[in-house]
């Protein structure tokens, strides 16, 4: 949930902001939101920007999802196929392939929250300031421009929740054949398990399919932002 510095306002970081960054993760952590926002205001990076950081972070969390699911997937056609050798260190690595996608995908959840909080709160206070305008036609233009950056927003959040969708299943594929293999570590087990390979194969190959999709309309939806400030 903390905004990476190199990518915000570089150049202008001081002894003072690192200081108050600090403390604002802490604030962040303990869920006072609006108190962070409003601090990190004061030191020049606003929602938009820590939008936009929320969204590579996210972006940078999916690329890593997805070599997870697919290491999974190695490491469990290499136990299916199993031919001989140490079957005990074959079903440790699956083991941990499917613990690191666990972690991986629990990252991404993470990211795809904070990223609505965000733009939840910069939308508000967007909405909430058109008021403030004196001129009808700088309103209406700020209005636009609210509403098609909403328009973004929504197409992004959309496909970052369809891949998000796309993990549960096929963790808990993994889940089941890993719980399997410990109980039942032997070569008739992992026979009965070698008509799984090709729905696994498929499942995985659809969360890849759906959070390439999802990252392409992160890096669209960044350089709309970037645009336009």
């Amino acid at each position: 949930m903390g905004v990476d510095v190199s990518r915000l306002k570089a150049g202008s970081i001081s002894g003072n902001f690192l200081s108050a960054l600090c403390l604002l993760t802490i604030l962040a952590c303990a869920g006072c939101q609006t108190a962070y926002y409003s601090a990190m205001e004061k030191v020049g990076i606003h929602k938009r920007d820590i939008l936009v950081d929320r969204v590579e972070d996210a972006r940078d969390a999916q690329q890593e999802v997805k070599k997870e699911f697919a290491s999974a997937l190695e490491q469990f056609r290499s136990v299916v196929h199993f031919e001989g050798g140490a079957l005990e260190e074959k079903y440790n690595k699956l083991q941990k392939a499917y613990d690191l996608s666990e972690a991986r995908a629990e990252e991404v959840r993470d990211r795809i929250k904070s990223i609505e909080n965000v733009a939840e709160a910069l939308f508000d206070e967007w909405e909430s300031e058109l008021d403030q305008y004196t001129s009808q036609d700088l309103r209406r233009s700020s209005e636009q421009k609210l509403a098609q950056t909403k328009k973004h927003y929504q197409k992004l959040i959309k496909a970052m929740r369809r891949a998000e969708s796309k993990m549960t299943p096929v963790l808990n594929v993994f889940k089941d054949h890993v719980l399997f293999l410990k109980h039942n570590l032997n070569a008739k087990a992992i026979a009965s398990l070698q008509p799984e390979v090709v729905g696994v194969e498929r499942d995985v190959a659809t969360l890849i399919k759906e959070m390439d999709k999802s990252i392409a309309e992160a890096d669209a939806f960044i350089k709309t932002i970037e645009t336009e400030q």
